[in-house]
Formats: structure tokens, C-alpha cells, sequence
């Protein structure tokens, strides 16, 4: 009924689509009313899937739209090229339905969705075209209006739309909503995948009877390529009863969104399993969130809904999400499609979003007065903190960042504009407020840190381990007689990231897992009553708490992948068994890589294993963290994680665990045990009770441990001379303590954040990369001048969502890496109706 020509906007100076009725149709009402829905419609939507619309208006009786114009093609003539990858397909689909999700919340239906009406633009966005045919949803206020108002037909009772994409209760004349829609999306999606429509027949009428009677033929092509749950969803979109559909486009982008991974998690090609063990993970994920939809569909039939409004639509890694004052906007640091860190705010209400003039910049905290305290130059670790910081202040209208103190991953403000900060302070951890005055001392690592609302009470989450994000939450008290005491308020937690005040400040809200990594939504009043706010399969963080109980949070699926390759090579050995796998040696030989699980799946204890390079399965050796292997390549070293801790030296093939006596610690650290040259003697890091950890010598065959570094100082591995162990101070400087006593050595211009991995096979240099860098680089550092050599960079195939590589492990020759990197794929919700 129109024609579409390209136009210049003089005022704007700018290209323009202007749309125009034919002349056949100026005098035909329907079409002419038809042709307004169709501004009115579009005029009211504000999306970046959907076509914008600039002007309407009539010029001596043509009635005109004005809208954006757009570069590409109609995914109609993309279909006619070939077929659509499945991962594009998944993107495209995901667009699609947020640009419905828009178009729903106004309580408009496009009604003619097609792949004639979706438009796909050069740079891969996905517009929603031709709102011609929309309608008004009825609203509760609408509920007694007739019938004959609700429904699709025209006023010549003609049917409206495409018969190949219209849901059975459209064909059959009755009343339609959003649902009718996500049917459509179904149909076009099933072509997408298939090649061919998923209702045929030789006539117009054979096809409205597939429609309302069959189901389509299953999806035949390459089903490799194909994950099964997105051939779910698209048959979840296609069923034929209304109420067995997804019930909003909200769900449906929901689950569409656990599918637009990176291209590598995706395929499962015949060529080995060794795709298919790195794949899982993410196919997993994408079948659990699923599963998660209809959960929160059932609750809804029981409580009041939940409301998610999804705030992110790119690949990678949301680091942490404030309200702005006003309530609006939105302010979050992320890091997309491997890009680095970056802070950005959402404009008004809408979900556009604008950087902010800040990179290399981790967000904190926004304060009432519009400024944002965020940690500089910092390095970026798998849990979401930030190591070596400088905490800064800038306003967040723009300006440059203020410095304050180093040295600051966490801090917040009160009421007043006073900071309180979490101060590494040389190893120790504590909560200084106001900024040098000393309220609480960690004896492990403090995070998400928040000031209450309402009283002069501050909360965290104290982890007891510097290695992992096991938790408890606490609070201090800044006024009274209880100043700087520590209450603990729930503890025993395996994992536990992201916490806030409830709005009246009788709650802390947190989430944790008890078991695993799943973190659920939870509260706990200040008497330590816990409750669950909501749980669903996956990794919840909890971001932040507005006055009107509207919750930011992140949907995270995070893994932590093992890799191996060789001296310049391009390519790596994926190794990784479950999700959280770390490395921690690699065999002389370089074909051998022990490693240490610390995922859900092998339970709280961990597990120690080997793999060959060869991808072969893994050998899980016994329980506990790994350590390092014998020079023999006969032992390797587990340390328990339950009390009370022992040392293990567990066989690499036939034999018996060897059980060590290591009296007088009170502690052992995980995962820092190393054999010495002799394989008589290994190192672990401990404190003896009442003392600081330290570095101690401990002999196979018993003995009082060995102290061979100061309190504070933790050792590496030692040389293969037998001379230096290499140890990280409280300054996290590297540095070359004697085995035999005296003071320790330093290397001329290494920099504080390098990190050793390796001795060179003749003692004279170290093996290491530089804490944060991405891609890792490792390099070759002489000791006694300091030279640096770049000798490999790591990198993962897909750098969307890596926060960070490490560790990393080097062979004494230099030949052989193992590492670890930590890869997180981020989604920021908006939720709305939590209690």
C-alpha cells in the first residue's frame, strides 16, 4: 500500500527513508487507516531494533512517513543467499525479540512478522520494519471492550498478514496478543535454520491448515551445528496453544540470550571430543537457563511476577552496576567482545547507552551528589576484583579522576560523601574509615563493601582464603560502643559475590552459593535469619538495590578453561575437564600437565589430575589442591581443603598416597606445595598458630618444618641449583630468598607486577608474565641485569568475556606452557518487583 523512497532531510542534512500511500490506496479508509497505525505505532517505540521513525505528516493529501534510512537487506533476500549460520541466527533472533519486547511493553502487536519485515543492516543489527498491521493490545483497562475490536480481521473482514507466519488463533479470526508474535518469530526462525518454511502447502488454504493441524518436520540440516537448545526454544515459539508458548518476549530473549556465545563454544564437529568437552559448559549453561524460564513462568502462576528487563546486548563481561541518583540511568563498567574495560551509563529510561570518559577504569561506587569513586590501572581478577588499584573520584557529568589511594579494590560512600575503602595494605586486607583510619583487618581478602542507607553500619563479605570466593557476610558498626567489631551474619558459603542494602536497611541482600558456584539471591536480617529472594540455575551478582527495591543483577557463565601449547605456536590444546580448572605444573617432558578442579562437579574437596597434551582423558590422581610434580615425574603434591589439612604426595601410576606429618601449622595454603631439585624435600605456604604465613622447608621423611622466608612472604618454586626459592612479599615484588639463610635478592627493574612462573633449566633466569596483561606475555628476565625477553604470548581463541590469564606454567626449558584463563559471559538485568 506504500512506496519508499530515498530522501534528504535539508534541516538535518541528513538521508532519509520517506514513505508514501500509492495513490490506489489514498482513497481506500482501511488502507489509509492502516497506514496511520503504522506511524503511530512505530512513533511510539524508541529501540535499536525497530525502524525510528522522524516525522509524519500529509502534503497536499499524501499522507508520509519519515524514518531512519537503513544499509543492508531484508532477511528475505539474506535467506535467499544460503543458508544462516546458527550462531547468527541465534543473534538475529535475540535482537528480534527485544525489539518485540519493546514493542510489547507499549502493549503494541506487530501482528506480520515475516523475514520480508525484518531488516538486517550492514553492521549486523536486526530491525523490525512495517508496524502497518499492529495493534493495540488490550490493556485491563480494556477488558470490556467487544470482541470485534480485539481481533486481526478488516474491515472487509479479509484476513491481515502472511499466512506462513500467522499463529492458529490469528488464522482463526479470534483475539490476539504478544503470543501471536512469538509464534511468528518461530516460523521465521525454524526457516532460518532449515531452509525452507515450517508451513507449506500448494495452495494458500493447504498452508492455514498446516498451520492450525501439523507440526513442522523436524530441523534436518547438520544437527552439529545446531545446538539443542535452540532447536527447544524454536519449537517452545511454534506450539500451537497460546498458553504452551513462551509467555513474553522477555523469556523468550531470556533464553535466546544463553545461546549468542562465541563461535568456538558453539560447533561440535566430528573431528574429536576434545570440541565437544569444550563446548559443554556453554550447552549446559544454555539448557539450564531454559529450564529457568519455565521455573519463573510456574512461580508466576502462585506469587506475584518478577518483572526482568534486560539492560546488555553485547559479548562479555559486566564488572560491576550502580543506580544512578536520579533512579534512571544506569551506570556499569563492562568489558565487551575483548575489548578492555569501560564505564558506561544508560540515557534516561531508555536502554541506550553512552561510555563514559574513563578506560582502564573499574567502577565502585556512585554517590548522591553524582560522583564515581572507581579503581585505576588496577589488575582484573576472576572475581570480578581489582588488584593494585588506584581508587580515584570523578564526576559523573565528566571530568578528569581525582586520584586518592592505592592500593583500593573495594569502596563505597555514606550519606555525607564520606568514603570507606578496603586498603590492601602490603597483603593485609582492611576497612579504613574514614580513608587511614583502620576499622577491621582481614586475615584473608574483604569485597563488596556497602555503606547502609539508613544506619552507620557497614557490610562486606569476608573471605577466610586468598584464593577463592568462599564467604561470609558481616557487618561493622562505625558509631557507638561496637566500633570496628565484626558481627558475622551468615557464613559458610562456597561461593559468595555481590551484596547491597535493602532500601530500609533491615536487610543485607547477597548472593551466594551453598554448594558450588550457582549463586542464588538471598537476605538476611540483622538478628543473621536468612531467606532466599530468588534462585535459578546459574551464576547470580548481585550489583545493587534502588530506594524503590528495583534490583541490578548479573546472569554470569564463568569457567575457568585450561590451555596448553608449545614455543610459537598460534594454536592450543584446549585441556579443560570441567569448569574451573587450574593449572599448576607441567612434566619435564612437556607432555604431561597437572591441574587442579575446583568445579561443582567433583564436589568441595577439589580434585588433583593430570592430562596429556595429546587430549587424552584426564587421570584424576585423589581429593585436594594440586601442587607440583617430583623431578621424577613419580609424585605429585595434593593439600586437603577440609580440616584439619594434610599433605598428600599422590602416585602418578601404580602405588599408594603417602600421607605427610606437617606439625606445628596451623594453616597450609592450597596449591603452593613444590618438590625441591633432591625430591626429598618439598615447600608449603603456612602459619604456625598466633603468626603470619610464611614460606617452610619440610623433609619426606618428617621433621619440624622449616621457616625460609619472613612472616608475610610467601614462596615459589626453588631453583634447580638448589640455591633460591623465588617469593612474592606483601608488595607483591618478586624476590630470591637463599636456601641456606641470608638476605634476600632482588632483580634490577622488575616490576611489581610480575608474576614467576619458572627457573630456567640452569638457575640463571626466571619464567614469568606481567599480572593483567591481555593477551599474557611471558617472558625470560635474567637475573642478574634484569633483561627481558618476550618469549610467548597466550592468548584465547575467543577474547570475549577473558577477565584474566592465570596462572600461567612454563617448562624449565622454556618450551611448553600450561595456563589457565577465566572467562565470563555477562548479562545486566533490571528486575523489578523482588521481595
Amino acid at each position: 500500500m506504500g512506496e519508499v523512497y530515498r530522501a534528504r532531510d535539508q534541516r538535518l542534512q541528513r538521508d532519509v527513508a520517506l514513505k508514501l500511500i500509492k495513490p490506489a490506496s489514498s482513497s481506500n479508509p482501511d488502507h489509509l487507516r492502516r497506514f496511520e497505525q503504522e506511524a503511530r505505532a512505530a512513533a511510539a517505540l524508541n529501540h535499536p531494533n525497530i525502524v525510528a521513525i522522524y516525522d509524519v505528516g500529509t502534503d497536499n493529501g499524501v499522507p508520509y512517513i519519515v524514518s531512519e534510512l537503513l544499509e543492508g537487506q531484508t532477511l528475505r533476500r539474506l535467506l535467499s543467499q544460503g543458508a544462516v549460520p546458527a550462531r547468527r541466527a541465534a543473534d538475529y533472533a535475540l535482537q528480534i525479540a527485544q525489539g518485540l519486547m519493546a514493542a510489547h511493553d507499549r502493549h503494541i502487536v506487530h501482528r506480520d512478522l515475516k523475514p520480508e519485515n525484518l531488516f538486517v543492516t550492514n553492521d549486523g543489527r536486526v530491525k523490525i520494519l512495517d508496524f502497518g498491521v499492529a495493534k493495540l493490545q488490550p490493556t485491563p483497562q480494556d477488558a470490556e471492550r467487544s470482541l470485534a475490536t480485539m481481533t486481526t480481521v478488516t474491515k472487509s473482514g479479509s484476513v491481515i498478514g502472511t499466512v506462513a507466519y500467522m499463529s492458529p488463533e490469528q488464522l482463526r479470526g479470534k483475539a490476539v496478543d504478544h503470543r501471536s508474535d512469538l509464534f511468528a518469530l518461530g516460523a521465521v526462525l525454524y526457516e532460518v535454520l532449515a531452509g525452507r518454511r515450517a508451513f507449506r502447502g500448494e495452495t494458500e488454504v493447504d498452508t492455514m491448515t498446516a498451520v492450525l493441524r501439523e507440526d513442522p518436520p523436524p530441523i534436518q540440516p547438520d544437527q552439529s551445528s545446531i545446538p539443542p537448545a535452540f532447536q527447544q526454544i524454536v519449537r517452545h515459539c511454534l506450539e500451537k496453544n497460546p498458553d504452551d508458548r513462551f509467555q513474553s518476549a522477555r523469556d523468550l530473549a531470556f533464553a535466546l540470550g544463553t545461546l549468542t556465545q562465541p563461535a568456538s563454544e558453539w560447533t561440535f564437529p566430528a573431528r574429536g571430543w576434545r570440541s565437544v568437552v569444550r563446548a559443554l559448559p556453554w550447552a549446559i549453561a544454555g539448557l539450564l537457563l531454559l529450564t529457568s524460564v519455565y521455573l519463573l513462568r510456574s512461580a508466576r502462576a502462585t506469587a506475584t511476577s518478577p518483572l526482568y528487563q534486560r539492560l546488555t546486548f553485547e559479548q562479555g563481561t559486566v564488572h560491576s552496576a550502580r543506580f544512578a541518583p536520579d533512579g534512571r540511568a544506569i551506570v556499569y563498567g563492562a568489558a565487551w567482545n575483548g575489548k578492555p574495560l569501560q564505564i558506561y551509563s544508560t540515557v534516561g529510561d531508555s536502554l541506550q547507552v553512552q561510555p563514559l570518559a574513563l578506560t582502564d577504569a573499574n567502577l565502585l561506587a556512585v554517590s548522591a551528589s553524582n560522583e564515581i569513586a572507581v579503581a585505576l590501572h588496577g589488575v582484573h581478577m576472576a572475581h570480578m576484583e581489582t588488584e593494585n588499584g588506584v581508587l580515584a573520584v570523578a564526576p559523573l557529568a565528566g571530568g578528569s579522576p581525582r586520584e586518592v589511594l592505592e592500593d583500593v579494590p573495594w569502596a563505597d560512600w555514606d550519606s555525607t560523601g564520606q568514603l570507606v575503602v578496603v586498603h590492601d595494605a602490603k597483603g593485609h586486607y582492611q576497612i579504613e574509615y574514614p580513608v587511614g583510619h583502620v576499622l577491621f583487618e582481614s586475615k584473608g581478602w574483604i569485597s563488596h563493601l556497602r555503606f547502609s542507607p539508613v544506619a552507620h553500619s557497614i557490610a562486606f563479605i569476608d573471605h577466610p582464603a586468598l584464593w577463592d570466593d568462599r564467604g561470609s557476610i558481616c557487618i561493622l558498626d562505625t558509631q557507638g560502643k561496637d566500633v570496628g567489631q565484626e558481627k558475622e551474619l551468615s557464613s559458610g558459603w562456597e561461593s559468595a559475590e555481590g551484596l547491597a542494602w535493602s532500601p530500609r536497611g533491615d536487610e543485607v541482600w547477597f548472593t551466594a552459593a551453598d554448594r558450588g558456584s550457582d549463586r542464588g539471591l538471598f537476605a538476611v536480617n540483622l538478628s543473621g535469619k536468612v531467606r532466599t529472594v530468588l534462585h535459578v540455575p546459574g551464576g547470580l551478582t548481585l550489583q545493587d538495590v534502588a530506594p524503590d527495591g528495583r534490583v541490578l543483577i548479573t546472569f554470569n557463565t564463568a569457567r575457568l578453561a585450561l590451555a596448553a601449547t608449545a614455543l610459537g605456536g598460534r594454536n592450543f590444546v584446549d585441556l579443560s575437564w570441567h569448569d574451573w580448572s587450574i593449572a599448576k605444573d607441567i612434566s619435564r617432558d612437556g607432555r604431561l600437565v597437572l591441574f587442579e578442579d575446583a568445579s561443582e562437579a567433583v564436589g568441595p574437596s577439589y580434585a588433583v589430575a593430570l592430562r596429556n597434551i595429546d587430549g587424552s582423558l584426564p587421570v584424576r590422581l585423589g581429593d585436594g589442591s594440586a601442587g607440583g610434580l617430583s623431578p621424577d615425574g613419580r609424585w605429585a603434591i595434593s593439600v586437603s581443603t577440609d580440616a584439619p589439612q594434610h599433605v598428600t604426595l599422590l602416585p602418578i601410576g601404580p602405588g599408594q598416597p603417602r600421607t605427610l606429618t606437617v606439625p606445628g601449622l596451623e594453616h597450609i595454603q592450597n596449591g603452593a606445595a613444590r618438590f625441591l631439585p633432591d625430591g626429598k624435600r618439598i615447600t608449603v605456604n603456612g602459619n604456625e598458630p598466633g603468626h603470619l604465613p610464611r614460606c617452610y622447608l619440610v623433609d619426606l621423611d618428617g621433621g619440624t618444618p622449616k621457616a625460609i622466608t619472613p612472616e608475610r612472604v610467601v614462596g615459589g618454586r626453588v631453583s634447580p641449583d638448589g640455591r633460591y626459592i623465588y617469593a612474592l612479599t606483601p608488595g607483591t615484588e618478586v624476590v630470591l630468598y637463599p636456601m641456606d639463610g641470608g638476605p634476600p635478592k632482588s632483580i634490577p627493574g622488575l616490576q611489581a607486577t610480575f608474576l614467576a612462573a619458572q627457573w630456567s633449566a640452569d638457575s640463571s633466569a626466571l619464567y614469568g608474565y606481567v599480572a593483567g596483561e591481555l593477551p599474557a606475555r611471558v617472558y625470560r628476565v635474567e637475573i642478574a641485569t634484569g633483561k627481558k625477553t618476550l618469549v610467548q604470548a597466550l592468548s584465547p581463541v575467543v577474547p570475549a568475556g577473558v577477565v584474566s590469564v592465570a596462572p600461567v606454567i612454563v617448562s624449565q626449558d622454556g618450551t611448553r606452557f600450561a595456563y589457565s584463563y577465566s572467562q565470563v559471559m555477562s548479562v545486566l538485568y533490571e528486575i523489578k518487583g523482588l521481595r
